[in-house]
């Protein structure tokens, strides 16, 4: 019997990251947040809870969006239970994902010292 690639966590995840994806898209859309966008979910074993990593183009503003995505969560649950075949949705909990934000600054530091040189394809290599 070939073994599972994939454990359902990962399964569950995938589809929230998904669902989730439009459902912040249109939060922003209507209660005119700050833009940002689902980067990654993560489920416990137990699928009691979820945490939803999100970036934002503005990330001055990610506290006040992720503020505001926290108290939605209650409604996007209710939503998720509607149109996804579980049991029980997880709850959700929204943290920022700053590791975009990390990137560019490691970037900038190695184009101020020199290592790598900018280039006008946008790729980053020297």
């Amino acid at each position: 019997m070939p073994s599972r690639d994939f454990k359902r966590t990962d399964r569950v995840g995938a589809e929230l990251r998904r669902e989730l994806g439009l459902l912040v898209h249109a939060a922003v859309r209507d209660h005119a947040l700050p833009s940002v966008s689902v980067s990654d979910v993560e489920v416990t074993r137990d699928l009691d809870w979820a945490t939803v990593w999100v970036t934002a183009l503005q990330p001055e503003r990610a506290k006040e969006a992720v503020k505001a995505l926290n108290e939605l969560g209650v409604e996007f649950r209710r939503t998720l239970s509607r149109g996804m075949r579980l049991r029980r949705v997880p709850e959700l909990r929204f943290k920022y994902d700053d590791s975009v934000d990390k990137s560019e600054r490691i970037e900038r530091l190695l184009r101020d010292s020199g290592d790598i040189q900018p280039t006008t394809d946008g790729e980053g290599k020297s």
